[in-house]
């Protein structure tokens, strides 16, 4: 069975940074791609970066140069490396993996497994 775990969530001021973790079980990075997605109070779940199985990575526009995905292969693990955090940031952070995931991988309607999420809060 396919699980991913999120870890690294927490409160951090305005301008500081988080690095979140995605310990994944039953795949392989190869054969899956993965996304990082959040969902702020009252808004729908957004993509926020994603890594294809061939590697190819992908962010939100209005969060490229401030946020950054990267992969452990050996170790399962997922992670978000996050800098110069708003407050417009704080959101439910999840992670996600879908076999070879087509079309946008920023949708979070292609991803089928998905997390319980870290919740991410940025003070003023």
């Amino acid at each position: 069975q396919v699980q991913v775990v999120e870890s690294g969530g927490g409160l951090v001021q305005a301008g500081g940074s988080l690095k979140l973790s995605c310990t994944a079980s039953g795949l392989t990075f190869d054969d899956y791609t993965m996304g990082w997605f959040r969902q702020g109070p009252g808004k729908e779940r957004e993509g926020v970066a994603a890594i294809r199985y061939d590697g190819l990575t992908t962010y939100a526009n209005s969060l490229k140069g401030r946020f950054t995905i990267s992969q452990d292969n050996a170790e399962n693990t997922l992670y978000l490396q996050m800098n110069s955090l708003k407050p417009e940031d704080t959101a439910m952070y999840y992670c996600a993996a879908d076999r070879r995931c087509l079309g946008s991988l920023l949708s979070p309607s292609l991803y089928n497994n998905w997390g319980q999420g870290t919740q991410v809060t940025v003070s003023s």
